[in-house]
């Protein structure tokens, strides 16, 4: 979704996709539309940076509440009009992507996710607390979405060398003795190349749990690319991750025990249908 937004905005600045909710709702929801009419069965809502603490650093907490529930509006508006499909409430990672260092500790994580839930329980079917790079970043997420009454979904992003480990080096399988705890509905790997995702799939299928894959389609992740200050232009796009490239990793993926499937950034609605022409 972020990366689409900003591909057709033509601007990459530090707000990354609220950029959008500012200036061009309506760009949102028309990705919303295009993804929906490529296959898409859910849609996630664009608010995967609009977190507290972004939006303290960018001086906008004030427009917080309202820009949620813009985002939650024209996704469900999207799927209304499409007929059928469910909405996902997005959960970036505190701190920042890829940095479960700069992470706050899990009760004030909680507390933040807990402000996001409170107004997307309205609108959404389900949370997914996405990109989560440390087994801290995780229980944040689960506490602050707790109590609420929808189903969590939780998406790790693994190393990009070593798709058996969490971006903060831990093993990717010690997250799965959180999640019955939680009764979590689904695990997924997102936000990591095609190929630490076909790595980390396996070793997650054997629980009992749904489990998923939305690779990314970046080169690697810029060292530079660490702070709210950031910009995407930064992380340089892969030129051999064509739809049809990316079914074939999908297809291994499903190999592998992986029922729910999917895009992360730098994948577009042509990568939707052709998922949806092989997989639907």
């Amino acid at each position: 979704m972020g990366q689409e937004l900003i591909a057709r905005a033509g601007e990459a600045t530090p707000l990354w996709s609220v950029k959008a909710l500012l200036d061009q709702p309506q760009l949102v929801r028309q990705v919303h539309q295009e993804f929906f009419a490529a296959g898409a069965q859910i849609a996630t809502t664009n608010t995967y940076s609009l977190l507290p603490d972004r939006m303290i650093h960018h001086k906008l907490i004030d427009q917080f509440e309202n820009l949620q529930r813009l985002a939650c509006e024209l996704a469900v508006a999207a799927r209304d009009a499409h007929g059928s499909g469910r909405v996902a409430g997005s959960l970036g990672p505190q701190g920042f992507s890829y940095q479960p260092d700069k992470c706050p500790p899990i009760e004030q994580a909680a507390a933040d996710y807990r402000k996001v839930c409170q107004i997307q329980v309205d609108y959404v079917d389900f949370f997914l607390a996405e990109t989560m790079s440390s087994i801290e970043q995780v229980m944040g997420a689960l506490e602050g979405t707790s109590g609420f009454g929808k189903p969590v979904w939780v998406a790790l992003t693994v190393s990009d060398s070593d798709g058996s480990r969490l971006r903060s080096g831990e093993p990717v399988v010690d997250v799965l003795p959180l999640l019955p705890k939680f009764d979590v509905q689904a695990v997924l790997i997102n936000c990591s190349v095609p190929e630490a995702v076909t790595a980390a799939v396996p070793l997650l299928s054997g629980s009992a749990i749904p489990v998923g894959a939305y690779a990314n389609g970046f080169v690697e992740i810029n060292t530079a690319f660490d702070s709210a200050d950031a910009t995407v232009d930064l992380l340089q796009s892969r030129t051999d991750l064509g739809p049809s490239a990316y079914a074939d990793f999908a297809e291994r993926w499903v190999a592998d025990g992986a029922t729910l499937i999917g895009g992360c950034c730098e994948v577009g609605p042509a990568h939707i249908a052709e998922l949806s022409r092989r997989l639907a």
